[in-house]
Protein backbone atom coordinates (compact mmCIF):
# COMPACT_ATOMS: atom_id res chain seq x y z
CA UNK A 1 0.00 0.00 0.00
CA UNK A 2 1.32 3.61 -1.09
CA UNK A 3 1.67 4.59 2.86
CA UNK A 4 3.05 8.59 3.09
CA UNK A 5 4.62 10.19 5.46
CA UNK A 6 3.03 14.00 6.79
CA UNK A 7 5.74 15.44 4.74
CA UNK A 8 4.62 13.76 1.51
CA UNK A 9 1.35 15.21 1.48
CA UNK A 10 0.43 17.10 -1.65
CA UNK A 11 -0.23 20.89 -1.15
CA UNK A 12 -3.88 20.30 -1.61
CA UNK A 13 -6.89 17.27 -2.63
CA UNK A 14 -9.67 17.30 -3.74
CA UNK A 15 -11.35 15.40 -0.50
CA UNK A 16 -9.87 14.59 3.04
CA UNK A 17 -10.90 11.36 4.50
CA UNK A 18 -10.52 11.38 8.06
CA UNK A 19 -10.69 7.90 9.15
CA UNK A 20 -10.32 4.23 7.15
CA UNK A 21 -13.30 1.55 8.55
CA UNK A 22 -16.76 1.06 6.87
CA UNK A 23 -17.88 4.87 6.19
CA UNK A 24 -14.48 5.86 5.28
CA UNK A 25 -13.13 3.07 3.24
CA UNK A 26 -16.45 3.24 1.42
CA UNK A 27 -15.66 6.85 1.10
CA UNK A 28 -12.43 6.37 -0.29
CA UNK A 29 -13.80 3.89 -3.01
CA UNK A 30 -16.32 6.16 -4.19
CA UNK A 31 -14.63 8.94 -4.58
CA UNK A 32 -11.60 7.45 -6.25
CA UNK A 33 -12.95 5.72 -8.88
CA UNK A 34 -14.70 8.45 -10.07
CA UNK A 35 -11.49 10.66 -10.03
CA UNK A 36 -10.68 12.34 -7.27
CA UNK A 37 -7.83 13.00 -5.34
CA UNK A 38 -7.96 11.73 -1.77
CA UNK A 39 -6.25 12.02 1.43
CA UNK A 40 -7.08 9.64 4.45
CA UNK A 41 -5.70 10.25 8.04
CA UNK A 42 -5.94 7.43 10.07
CA UNK A 43 -5.08 7.61 13.99
CA UNK A 44 -3.69 4.37 13.97
CA UNK A 45 -0.95 2.27 12.21
CA UNK A 46 -0.42 1.11 9.21
CA UNK A 47 -1.99 -2.78 9.12
CA UNK A 48 -1.99 -5.30 5.55
CA UNK A 49 -4.13 -8.22 6.53
CA UNK A 50 -2.21 -10.21 3.84
CA UNK A 51 0.97 -9.99 5.73
CA UNK A 52 -0.11 -9.48 9.40
CA UNK A 53 -2.44 -11.58 10.09
CA UNK A 54 -1.54 -15.12 12.11
CA UNK A 55 -4.54 -17.35 10.24
CA UNK A 56 -3.33 -20.12 10.87
CA UNK A 57 -2.41 -20.51 13.78
CA UNK A 58 -3.78 -23.35 16.16
CA UNK A 59 -5.40 -22.58 19.76
CA UNK A 60 -3.21 -23.59 21.55
CA UNK A 61 -0.36 -21.80 19.84
CA UNK A 62 -2.10 -18.89 20.70
CA UNK A 63 -0.07 -16.26 23.25
CA UNK A 64 -2.16 -16.78 26.55
CA UNK A 65 -4.65 -18.95 25.36
CA UNK A 66 -6.42 -15.92 23.87
CA UNK A 67 -6.90 -14.40 27.40
CA UNK A 68 -7.62 -10.54 27.36
CA UNK A 69 -4.78 -8.37 28.08
CA UNK A 70 -4.53 -4.67 28.48
CA UNK A 71 -3.01 -4.09 24.90
CA UNK A 72 -5.41 -6.77 23.47
CA UNK A 73 -8.28 -6.40 25.22
CA UNK A 74 -10.24 -8.79 22.74
CA UNK A 75 -7.12 -11.33 22.71
CA UNK A 76 -4.72 -12.41 20.66
CA UNK A 77 -6.82 -13.65 18.25
CA UNK A 78 -8.59 -10.73 17.51
CA UNK A 79 -7.15 -8.20 14.38
CA UNK A 80 -7.19 -5.26 16.55
CA UNK A 81 -3.28 -4.41 17.29
CA UNK A 82 -3.66 -0.62 19.40
CA UNK A 83 -6.93 -0.35 20.15
CA UNK A 84 -9.35 -1.36 23.02
CA UNK A 85 -11.61 0.32 25.70
CA UNK A 86 -8.44 1.74 27.05
CA UNK A 87 -5.60 3.59 25.10
CA UNK A 88 -2.16 5.04 26.74
CA UNK A 89 -2.26 8.52 25.87
CA UNK A 90 -5.87 8.69 24.82
CA UNK A 91 -8.04 9.04 27.98
CA UNK A 92 -11.45 9.93 28.10
CA UNK A 93 -13.81 10.28 31.13
CA UNK A 94 -17.20 9.96 32.91
CA UNK A 95 -19.45 12.32 34.22
CA UNK A 96 -20.75 9.54 37.08
CA UNK A 97 -18.94 7.39 39.46
CA UNK A 98 -21.69 5.43 38.93
CA UNK A 99 -21.24 1.91 36.87
CA UNK A 100 -24.36 2.06 35.26
CA UNK A 101 -24.08 5.31 33.82
CA UNK A 102 -20.54 5.05 32.34
CA UNK A 103 -19.94 4.53 28.81
CA UNK A 104 -16.92 2.04 27.80
CA UNK A 105 -15.64 3.49 24.53
CA UNK A 106 -13.80 1.26 21.61
CA UNK A 107 -11.55 2.42 19.30
CA UNK A 108 -9.31 0.50 17.17
CA UNK A 109 -6.52 2.90 16.31
CA UNK A 110 -5.40 1.25 13.62
CA UNK A 111 -5.72 1.16 9.38
CA UNK A 112 -9.16 -0.42 8.85
CA UNK A 113 -10.79 0.57 12.10
CA UNK A 114 -13.46 -1.27 13.39
CA UNK A 115 -14.19 -3.43 10.32
CA UNK A 116 -10.67 -5.70 11.13
CA UNK A 117 -12.52 -7.04 14.39
CA UNK A 118 -16.45 -6.84 13.89
CA UNK A 119 -18.98 -9.70 13.65
CA UNK A 120 -19.81 -9.08 9.89
CA UNK A 121 -23.48 -9.57 10.50
CA UNK A 122 -24.63 -7.31 7.88
CA UNK A 123 -28.49 -6.53 8.02
CA UNK A 124 -30.64 -3.79 6.20
CA UNK A 125 -32.44 -1.49 8.26
CA UNK A 126 -36.24 -1.92 7.14
CA UNK A 127 -38.95 0.75 6.00
CA UNK A 128 -39.97 0.93 10.17
CA UNK A 129 -36.54 1.43 10.92
CA UNK A 130 -36.10 5.14 9.02
CA UNK A 131 -39.39 5.86 10.26
CA UNK A 132 -39.43 4.91 13.97
CA UNK A 133 -40.75 7.95 15.64
CA UNK A 134 -44.32 7.62 13.09
CA UNK A 135 -44.43 4.70 14.39
CA UNK A 136 -44.83 4.80 18.03
CA UNK A 137 -43.93 8.54 18.39
CA UNK A 138 -40.48 7.78 20.08
CA UNK A 139 -37.20 9.15 19.11
CA UNK A 140 -36.78 10.62 15.93
CA UNK A 141 -37.72 9.47 12.03
CA UNK A 142 -34.83 9.70 9.35
CA UNK A 143 -35.29 12.56 6.92
CA UNK A 144 -34.58 9.96 4.53
CA UNK A 145 -36.63 6.64 3.39
CA UNK A 146 -35.71 2.66 2.72
CA UNK A 147 -36.10 3.61 -0.80
CA UNK A 148 -33.45 6.38 -1.25
CA UNK A 149 -31.05 3.66 0.49
CA UNK A 150 -32.13 0.27 -1.00
CA UNK A 151 -29.85 1.17 -4.07
CA UNK A 152 -26.93 1.20 -2.11
CA UNK A 153 -27.81 -1.72 0.16
CA UNK A 154 -28.24 -3.82 -3.30
CA UNK A 155 -24.20 -2.20 -4.09
CA UNK A 156 -22.73 -2.95 -0.94
CA UNK A 157 -23.69 -6.46 -0.67
CA UNK A 158 -22.68 -6.90 -4.69
CA UNK A 159 -19.27 -5.10 -3.67
CA UNK A 160 -18.18 -6.58 -0.54
CA UNK A 161 -19.74 -9.98 -0.27
CA UNK A 162 -22.61 -11.04 1.61
CA UNK A 163 -24.10 -14.30 2.09
CA UNK A 164 -27.83 -15.65 3.11
CA UNK A 165 -31.12 -16.20 2.45
CA UNK A 166 -33.96 -14.29 1.85
CA UNK A 167 -37.24 -14.99 3.94
CA UNK A 168 -39.69 -12.29 3.03
CA UNK A 169 -40.15 -11.41 6.76
CA UNK A 170 -41.63 -8.05 8.32
CA UNK A 171 -39.39 -5.00 7.98
CA UNK A 172 -36.68 -7.54 7.43
CA UNK A 173 -35.92 -6.28 3.34
CA UNK A 174 -34.94 -9.20 0.99
CA UNK A 175 -31.65 -8.64 -1.04
CA UNK A 176 -32.53 -8.70 -4.79
CA UNK A 177 -31.80 -12.12 -6.56
CA UNK A 178 -28.78 -13.33 -6.98
CA UNK A 179 -27.25 -10.42 -4.76
CA UNK A 180 -26.35 -12.84 -1.91
CA UNK A 181 -24.14 -15.55 -1.59
CA UNK A 182 -25.02 -19.04 -0.17
CA UNK A 183 -25.12 -19.20 3.07
CA UNK A 184 -23.16 -21.82 4.75
CA UNK A 185 -24.91 -25.41 6.71
CA UNK A 186 -26.00 -24.47 9.74
CA UNK A 187 -24.49 -26.03 13.08
CA UNK A 188 -26.11 -28.92 14.41
CA UNK A 189 -27.00 -26.47 17.66
CA UNK A 190 -28.47 -23.79 15.74
CA UNK A 191 -30.43 -27.23 13.37
CA UNK A 192 -31.89 -28.32 16.84
CA UNK A 193 -32.96 -24.69 18.10
CA UNK A 194 -34.86 -24.21 14.55
CA UNK A 195 -36.24 -27.48 15.11
CA UNK A 196 -37.34 -27.16 19.13
CA UNK A 197 -38.77 -23.48 18.65
CA UNK A 198 -40.60 -23.69 15.71
CA UNK A 199 -43.49 -24.44 17.83
CA UNK A 200 -43.52 -21.64 19.46
CA UNK A 201 -43.49 -19.53 16.47
CA UNK A 202 -40.18 -18.24 16.90
CA UNK A 203 -38.03 -18.07 13.37
CA UNK A 204 -34.47 -19.18 13.21
CA UNK A 205 -32.98 -18.03 9.53
CA UNK A 206 -30.03 -17.41 7.81
CA UNK A 207 -28.08 -14.73 9.08
CA UNK A 208 -26.20 -12.03 6.64
CA UNK A 209 -22.70 -11.86 7.68
CA UNK A 210 -20.19 -10.48 5.43
CA UNK A 211 -17.61 -13.28 4.12
CA UNK A 212 -17.46 -14.59 0.65
CA UNK A 213 -18.99 -18.57 0.50
CA UNK A 214 -17.56 -18.55 -3.12
CA UNK A 215 -15.68 -16.33 -5.36
CA UNK A 216 -17.27 -13.33 -6.67
CA UNK A 217 -18.13 -12.60 -10.01
CA UNK A 218 -15.49 -10.50 -11.44
CA UNK A 219 -17.13 -11.01 -14.60
CA UNK A 220 -20.15 -8.68 -14.56
CA UNK A 221 -20.52 -7.05 -10.83
CA UNK A 222 -18.48 -4.30 -11.51
CA UNK A 223 -20.19 -3.29 -14.73
CA UNK A 224 -23.33 -2.94 -12.61
CA UNK A 225 -21.69 -1.10 -9.83
CA UNK A 226 -19.86 1.34 -12.56
CA UNK A 227 -22.17 1.62 -15.55
CA UNK A 228 -20.22 3.27 -17.94
CA UNK A 229 -16.84 3.43 -16.17
CA UNK A 230 -14.80 0.68 -18.19
CA UNK A 231 -11.63 1.94 -16.03
CA UNK A 232 -13.51 1.53 -13.14
CA UNK A 233 -14.77 -1.59 -13.60
CA UNK A 234 -11.24 -3.31 -14.32
CA UNK A 235 -9.86 -2.09 -11.52
CA UNK A 236 -13.06 -3.54 -9.19
CA UNK A 237 -12.63 -6.39 -11.33
CA UNK A 238 -8.73 -7.57 -10.92
CA UNK A 239 -9.63 -6.27 -6.89
CA UNK A 240 -12.46 -9.04 -6.35
CA UNK A 241 -10.54 -11.65 -8.53
CA UNK A 242 -7.58 -10.83 -5.68
CA UNK A 243 -10.39 -12.40 -3.28
CA UNK A 244 -10.50 -15.95 -2.10
CA UNK A 245 -13.75 -17.92 -0.82
CA UNK A 246 -13.53 -18.92 2.91
CA UNK A 247 -12.66 -22.68 3.82
CA UNK A 248 -13.64 -22.62 7.25
CA UNK A 249 -10.21 -22.36 8.52
CA UNK A 250 -9.77 -19.93 11.52
CA UNK A 251 -11.79 -17.16 13.07
CA UNK A 252 -12.68 -14.24 11.13
CA UNK A 253 -11.84 -11.93 13.77
CA UNK A 254 -8.00 -12.38 13.21
CA UNK A 255 -8.56 -10.78 9.99
CA UNK A 256 -8.37 -12.90 6.49
CA UNK A 257 -5.53 -12.74 4.49
CA UNK A 258 -7.30 -14.86 2.12
CA UNK A 259 -9.25 -11.26 1.80
CA UNK A 260 -12.69 -13.76 1.91
CA UNK A 261 -14.00 -11.68 4.52
CA UNK A 262 -14.94 -7.80 4.37
CA UNK A 263 -12.39 -6.00 5.53
CA UNK A 264 -11.87 -2.20 4.76
CA UNK A 265 -7.78 -3.22 4.16
CA UNK A 266 -8.76 -5.79 1.64
CA UNK A 267 -12.01 -4.51 -0.09
CA UNK A 268 -12.38 -1.14 -0.29
CA UNK A 269 -8.99 0.18 0.00
CA UNK A 270 -6.84 -1.88 -2.67
CA UNK A 271 -9.28 -0.61 -5.24
CA UNK A 272 -9.42 2.77 -4.18
CA UNK A 273 -5.31 2.79 -3.87
CA UNK A 274 -4.89 1.14 -7.60
CA UNK A 275 -6.45 3.90 -9.16
CA UNK A 276 -3.64 6.02 -7.79
CA UNK A 277 -5.92 8.87 -6.52
CA UNK A 278 -5.24 7.91 -2.36
CA UNK A 279 -2.99 8.74 -0.23
CA UNK A 280 -2.85 7.38 3.10
CA UNK A 281 -1.46 9.26 6.30
CA UNK A 282 -1.20 6.77 8.91
CA UNK A 283 -0.75 7.57 13.03
CA UNK A 284 -2.23 11.18 12.23
CA UNK A 285 -4.31 11.86 14.80
CA UNK A 286 -7.30 14.28 13.66
CA UNK A 287 -7.63 17.80 16.48
CA UNK A 288 -10.27 19.81 13.98
CA UNK A 289 -11.55 20.84 10.88
CA UNK A 290 -10.10 23.79 9.58
CA UNK A 291 -12.24 26.32 8.07
CA UNK A 292 -11.79 28.95 4.90
CA UNK A 293 -12.66 33.16 4.93
CA UNK A 294 -15.79 31.66 2.99
CA UNK A 295 -16.89 29.59 6.00
CA UNK A 296 -16.23 26.22 3.82
CA UNK A 297 -13.86 23.62 5.24
CA UNK A 298 -10.45 23.76 3.90
CA UNK A 299 -8.62 20.83 5.55
CA UNK A 300 -8.16 19.20 8.75
CA UNK A 301 -5.35 20.35 11.24
CA UNK A 302 -3.79 16.76 12.64
CA UNK A 303 -1.04 15.27 15.01
CA UNK A 304 1.83 13.07 13.61
CA UNK A 305 1.99 10.92 16.37
CA UNK A 306 5.44 9.65 14.88
CA UNK A 307 6.90 13.36 15.27
CA UNK A 308 4.48 14.63 18.01
CA UNK A 309 4.22 17.72 15.37
CA UNK A 310 1.18 19.40 14.27
CA UNK A 311 0.64 19.10 10.62
CA UNK A 312 -2.30 20.05 8.09
CA UNK A 313 -3.96 18.80 4.85
CA UNK A 314 -5.55 21.46 2.77
CA UNK A 315 -8.57 20.32 0.94
CA UNK A 316 -11.98 20.97 -1.36
CA UNK A 317 -14.03 19.16 0.97
CA UNK A 318 -13.70 17.25 4.06
CA UNK A 319 -15.16 13.83 5.61
CA UNK A 320 -15.21 13.07 8.67
CA UNK A 321 -15.42 8.89 9.07
CA UNK A 322 -14.12 8.52 12.28
CA UNK A 323 -16.44 6.82 13.95
CA UNK A 324 -19.45 8.69 15.82
CA UNK A 325 -17.87 9.12 18.88
CA UNK A 326 -14.19 10.33 17.68
CA UNK A 327 -16.08 12.38 15.01
CA UNK A 328 -18.03 14.42 17.41
CA UNK A 329 -14.73 15.30 19.68
CA UNK A 330 -13.55 16.77 16.35
CA UNK A 331 -16.35 18.70 15.70
CA UNK A 332 -16.38 20.09 18.95
CA UNK A 333 -12.78 20.59 19.05
CA UNK A 334 -13.50 23.27 15.65
CA UNK A 335 -13.98 25.90 17.55
CA UNK A 336 -13.62 29.17 15.35
CA UNK A 337 -15.06 32.75 15.38
CA UNK A 338 -18.09 31.51 13.46
CA UNK A 339 -18.65 28.52 15.14
CA UNK A 340 -17.69 29.08 19.27
CA UNK A 341 -19.40 26.07 20.52
CA UNK A 342 -17.75 24.03 17.73
CA UNK A 343 -19.00 23.13 13.78
CA UNK A 344 -22.92 22.35 13.35
CA UNK A 345 -23.46 22.89 17.06
CA UNK A 346 -24.74 26.53 16.74
CA UNK A 347 -28.40 24.42 18.15
CA UNK A 348 -26.33 22.10 20.97
CA UNK A 349 -26.99 19.21 19.19
CA UNK A 350 -23.30 17.73 18.55
CA UNK A 351 -22.69 14.96 20.98
CA UNK A 352 -26.51 14.42 21.96
CA UNK A 353 -28.10 11.38 21.28
CA UNK A 354 -25.74 8.94 21.40
CA UNK A 355 -27.18 5.19 21.21
CA UNK A 356 -25.24 1.56 21.20
CA UNK A 357 -27.06 -1.66 20.44
CA UNK A 358 -28.90 -3.33 23.50
CA UNK A 359 -26.91 -6.30 24.60
CA UNK A 360 -27.95 -9.52 27.51
CA UNK A 361 -26.76 -12.88 27.03
CA UNK A 362 -28.67 -16.09 28.94
CA UNK A 363 -26.83 -19.80 28.35
CA UNK A 364 -27.94 -23.07 28.92
CA UNK A 365 -27.06 -26.37 28.68
CA UNK A 366 -28.48 -29.17 26.46
CA UNK A 367 -28.57 -33.04 26.90
CA UNK A 368 -29.42 -33.38 23.40
CA UNK A 369 -26.26 -32.02 22.27
CA UNK A 370 -24.14 -34.33 24.47
CA UNK A 371 -21.63 -36.99 23.34
CA UNK A 372 -21.95 -35.52 19.74
CA UNK A 373 -19.17 -37.51 17.31
CA UNK A 374 -16.08 -35.15 16.67
CA UNK A 375 -16.57 -33.23 13.52
CA UNK A 376 -15.36 -29.99 12.24
CA UNK A 377 -18.40 -27.40 12.68
CA UNK A 378 -16.22 -23.87 12.68
CA UNK A 379 -18.01 -22.90 9.52
CA UNK A 380 -17.73 -19.18 9.15
CA UNK A 381 -16.29 -17.84 11.93
CA UNK A 382 -19.50 -16.30 13.29
CA UNK A 383 -23.36 -17.50 13.39
CA UNK A 384 -25.05 -18.94 10.71
CA UNK A 385 -28.22 -18.43 11.97
CA UNK A 386 -30.36 -16.13 13.86
CA UNK A 387 -33.48 -15.00 15.13
CA UNK A 388 -34.56 -11.71 13.62
CA UNK A 389 -37.21 -9.38 15.31
CA UNK A 390 -40.73 -11.05 14.78
CA UNK A 391 -43.13 -9.25 17.55
CA UNK A 392 -44.12 -6.45 15.06
CA UNK A 393 -47.97 -7.32 15.56
CA UNK A 394 -47.80 -7.96 19.25
CA UNK A 395 -46.46 -4.17 20.00
CA UNK A 396 -48.94 -2.67 17.62
CA UNK A 397 -51.43 -4.20 19.63
CA UNK A 398 -49.93 -2.82 22.50
CA UNK A 399 -49.19 -6.08 24.40
CA UNK A 400 -45.50 -5.46 24.99
CA UNK A 401 -43.78 -2.99 27.61
CA UNK A 402 -41.27 -1.86 25.02
CA UNK A 403 -41.36 -0.03 21.44
CA UNK A 404 -38.42 -1.79 19.50
CA UNK A 405 -37.08 -4.72 18.60
CA UNK A 406 -34.17 -7.15 19.03
CA UNK A 407 -32.46 -9.97 16.96
CA UNK A 408 -31.03 -12.43 18.28
CA UNK A 409 -27.64 -14.32 17.87
CA UNK A 410 -26.39 -17.39 19.39
CA UNK A 411 -23.19 -19.85 20.16
CA UNK A 412 -22.77 -23.39 20.36
CA UNK A 413 -20.47 -24.59 18.49
CA UNK A 414 -17.49 -27.44 18.91
CA UNK A 415 -14.57 -25.37 17.90
CA UNK A 416 -11.95 -26.32 19.62
CA UNK A 417 -11.34 -24.89 23.22
CA UNK A 418 -7.29 -23.81 23.05
CA UNK A 419 -6.72 -24.76 25.83
CA UNK A 420 -8.88 -23.79 28.11
CA UNK A 421 -10.99 -26.04 30.97
CA UNK A 422 -13.80 -27.49 28.21
CA UNK A 423 -15.93 -28.43 31.76
CA UNK A 424 -17.44 -26.11 33.54
CA UNK A 425 -16.60 -26.52 37.59
CA UNK A 426 -20.09 -27.32 38.72
CA UNK A 427 -19.94 -29.88 35.99
CA UNK A 428 -16.85 -31.72 36.53
CA UNK A 429 -16.64 -31.91 40.58
CA UNK A 430 -15.83 -35.31 41.62
CA UNK A 431 -14.05 -35.86 38.17
CA UNK A 432 -10.42 -36.57 38.04
CA UNK A 433 -8.24 -38.74 35.21
CA UNK A 434 -10.18 -40.61 33.00
CA UNK A 435 -13.37 -39.51 34.24
CA UNK A 436 -12.70 -36.10 33.59
CA UNK A 437 -12.04 -36.68 30.19
CA UNK A 438 -15.16 -38.90 29.78
CA UNK A 439 -17.25 -35.57 31.34
CA UNK A 440 -15.50 -33.06 29.26
CA UNK A 441 -15.72 -35.43 25.99
CA UNK A 442 -19.69 -36.12 26.95
CA UNK A 443 -20.10 -32.37 27.64
CA UNK A 444 -18.37 -30.48 25.49
CA UNK A 445 -20.45 -28.78 22.49
CA UNK A 446 -23.66 -28.81 24.50
CA UNK A 447 -23.25 -25.49 25.87
CA UNK A 448 -25.21 -22.63 24.43
CA UNK A 449 -25.59 -18.86 24.30
CA UNK A 450 -28.34 -16.45 23.43
CA UNK A 451 -27.64 -12.87 22.99
CA UNK A 452 -29.86 -9.65 22.65
CA UNK A 453 -29.29 -7.31 19.71
CA UNK A 454 -32.01 -4.75 20.26
CA UNK A 455 -32.68 -0.83 19.63
CA UNK A 456 -31.93 1.51 22.08
CA UNK A 457 -34.42 4.79 21.62
CA UNK A 458 -32.47 8.08 22.02
CA UNK A 459 -32.59 10.00 24.99
CA UNK A 460 -31.22 13.40 26.39
CA UNK A 461 -29.41 11.19 29.49
CA UNK A 462 -26.35 10.05 26.76
CA UNK A 463 -24.34 12.08 25.37
CA UNK A 464 -20.63 13.17 25.02
CA UNK A 465 -18.89 16.99 25.76
CA UNK A 466 -15.61 18.17 25.96
CA UNK A 467 -14.02 17.44 29.43
CA UNK A 468 -12.97 21.02 30.73
CA UNK A 469 -9.86 20.09 31.86
CA UNK A 470 -8.54 16.72 30.41
CA UNK A 471 -6.34 16.57 27.63
CA UNK A 472 -4.64 13.76 25.77
CA UNK A 473 -0.90 13.17 25.13
CA UNK A 474 -1.23 16.07 22.13
CA UNK A 475 -2.77 18.35 23.94
CA UNK A 476 -5.94 17.81 22.46
CA UNK A 477 -9.06 18.11 25.10
CA UNK A 478 -11.34 14.60 25.18
CA UNK A 479 -14.62 13.76 25.81
CA UNK A 480 -16.50 12.73 28.67
CA UNK A 481 -19.67 10.65 29.12
CA UNK A 482 -22.98 10.47 30.09
CA UNK A 483 -25.23 7.57 29.72
CA UNK A 484 -28.56 5.90 30.70
CA UNK A 485 -30.48 3.11 29.56
CA UNK A 486 -34.08 3.62 29.61
CA UNK A 487 -36.67 1.67 30.97
CA UNK A 488 -37.51 0.71 27.37
CA UNK A 489 -34.21 -0.68 26.91
CA UNK A 490 -34.06 -2.92 30.61
CA UNK A 491 -37.87 -4.40 29.51
CA UNK A 492 -36.38 -5.40 26.21
CA UNK A 493 -33.59 -7.18 28.00
CA UNK A 494 -35.99 -8.77 30.52
CA UNK A 495 -38.27 -9.98 27.63
CA UNK A 496 -35.38 -11.53 26.26
CA UNK A 497 -34.24 -13.56 28.97
CA UNK A 498 -38.00 -14.45 29.23
CA UNK A 499 -37.55 -15.68 25.91
CA UNK A 500 -33.88 -17.74 26.04
CA UNK A 501 -34.80 -19.28 28.88
CA UNK A 502 -38.00 -20.92 27.30
CA UNK A 503 -36.12 -21.55 23.77
CA UNK A 504 -33.78 -23.56 26.41
CA UNK A 505 -36.46 -25.60 28.07
CA UNK A 506 -38.16 -26.09 24.62
CA UNK A 507 -34.84 -27.73 23.66
CA UNK A 508 -34.85 -29.98 26.73
CA UNK A 509 -32.08 -27.81 28.61
CA UNK A 510 -31.28 -26.14 31.55
CA UNK A 511 -30.67 -22.55 31.65
CA UNK A 512 -27.57 -21.50 33.65
CA UNK A 513 -27.61 -17.62 34.48
CA UNK A 514 -26.12 -16.26 37.98
CA UNK A 515 -28.31 -16.50 41.17
CA UNK A 516 -30.71 -13.46 41.12
CA UNK A 517 -30.19 -11.94 37.65
CA UNK A 518 -32.19 -9.78 36.48
CA UNK A 519 -32.48 -7.68 33.25
CA UNK A 520 -30.40 -4.78 34.98
CA UNK A 521 -27.63 -7.02 35.79
CA UNK A 522 -28.01 -8.47 32.52
CA UNK A 523 -27.75 -5.53 30.42
CA UNK A 524 -24.49 -5.08 28.63
CA UNK A 525 -22.95 -1.34 29.59
CA UNK A 526 -23.05 1.08 27.19
CA UNK A 527 -20.66 1.00 24.48
CA UNK A 528 -19.81 -2.98 24.90
CA UNK A 529 -21.63 -3.74 22.62
CA UNK A 530 -19.59 -1.14 20.32
CA UNK A 531 -22.13 -0.26 17.85
CA UNK A 532 -21.98 3.71 19.09
CA UNK A 533 -23.64 5.63 16.93
CA UNK A 534 -25.42 9.08 16.87
CA UNK A 535 -24.15 12.36 18.22
CA UNK A 536 -24.39 14.80 14.93
CA UNK A 537 -28.19 13.44 13.65
CA UNK A 538 -29.17 13.87 10.37
CA UNK A 539 -32.92 15.56 10.11
CA UNK A 540 -35.23 17.88 7.57
CA UNK A 541 -34.85 20.94 9.96
CA UNK A 542 -31.52 22.64 10.63
CA UNK A 543 -32.53 23.77 13.96
CA UNK A 544 -33.19 20.27 14.93
CA UNK A 545 -30.41 18.75 13.60
CA UNK A 546 -26.64 18.43 12.52
CA UNK A 547 -26.71 17.17 8.61
CA UNK A 548 -28.86 16.78 6.44
CA UNK A 549 -29.94 13.41 4.74
CA UNK A 550 -27.23 13.81 2.06
CA UNK A 551 -24.97 13.51 5.20
CA UNK A 552 -23.84 17.15 4.38
CA UNK A 553 -23.47 19.16 7.56
CA UNK A 554 -25.89 21.83 7.48
CA UNK A 555 -23.73 24.99 8.75
CA UNK A 556 -20.56 23.62 5.73
CA UNK A 557 -22.04 22.48 2.65
CA UNK A 558 -18.36 21.22 2.23
CA UNK A 559 -18.47 18.81 5.52
CA UNK A 560 -19.55 15.52 5.28
CA UNK A 561 -20.04 13.23 8.51
CA UNK A 562 -20.09 9.46 7.19
CA UNK A 563 -19.50 7.34 10.06
CA UNK A 564 -22.91 6.42 12.12
CA UNK A 565 -22.14 9.60 13.73
CA UNK A 566 -25.57 10.89 11.80
CA UNK A 567 -28.22 8.29 12.74
CA UNK A 568 -30.77 9.77 13.78
CA UNK A 569 -31.95 5.95 15.33
CA UNK A 570 -30.35 2.89 15.83
CA UNK A 571 -32.31 -0.43 14.57
CA UNK A 572 -32.03 -3.91 15.94
CA UNK A 573 -29.65 -4.29 12.91
CA UNK A 574 -25.80 -4.18 13.38
CA UNK A 575 -25.10 -0.64 11.56
CA UNK A 576 -22.16 -1.17 9.65
CA UNK A 577 -23.95 -1.52 6.24
CA UNK A 578 -25.97 1.10 6.75
CA UNK A 579 -22.94 2.99 7.79
CA UNK A 580 -21.31 2.06 4.27
CA UNK A 581 -24.68 2.37 2.08
CA UNK A 582 -25.01 5.88 3.47
CA UNK A 583 -21.30 6.93 2.58
CA UNK A 584 -21.51 5.80 -1.24
CA UNK A 585 -24.91 7.20 -1.67
CA UNK A 586 -23.13 10.83 0.17
CA UNK A 587 -19.77 9.84 -2.28
CA UNK A 588 -22.15 9.77 -5.49
CA UNK A 589 -23.51 13.42 -3.88
CA UNK A 590 -20.00 14.35 -3.21
CA UNK A 591 -19.17 13.64 -7.02
CA UNK A 592 -22.35 15.35 -8.39
CA UNK A 593 -21.59 18.23 -6.26
CA UNK A 594 -18.23 18.61 -7.40
CA UNK A 595 -19.18 18.59 -11.20
CA UNK A 596 -21.08 21.66 -10.72
CA UNK A 597 -18.67 23.92 -8.80
CA UNK A 598 -21.19 23.59 -5.45
CA UNK A 599 -18.57 22.58 -2.80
Amino acid sequence: MPIIAASQAKEEYDVAIVGSGAGGGQMAYTLTLAGLKCVMLEAGRAYDPATQTAMFHRPEQTPLLNTPTPDKQMGFTDATVDGGWEIPDEPYTQASDKPEEQFHWWRPRMLGGRTNHWGRMSLRNGPYDFKPRSRDGLGFDWPIRYDDVEPYYTKVEMLIGVYGTNEGLENTPNSPDGVLLPAPKARASELYLQKSVKPLGIPVISIHRAVLTRPLDADTIPAKLHPGNAWAQKIVADSMRARGACFWATDCHRGCSLRANYQSTTVHLPPALATGNLDIIPNAHAREVTLGQDGKANGVLYIDKTSGKEERVKAKAVVLAASSGETVRILLNSKSAAFPQGIGNAHGLVGKYIMDSVGGSVGGQIPALENLPPYNEDGAGGPHMYIPWYHYKDQAAGKMNFSRGYHVEFNGTRAMPGGRNPLSDDLARGAYGTKFKEEARRYYGSFVGYTVRGEMIANEHSFAEIDPQVKDKWGIPVLRWHWRWSDQEINMVEHGIQTFSAMIEAMGGKVRMRKGSTAKTVIDAGGKVIHEVGGALMGEDPKKSVCNGWNQVWDVKNLFLCDGAPFPSNADKNPTLTIMALAWRAGDYIVDQAKKGNL
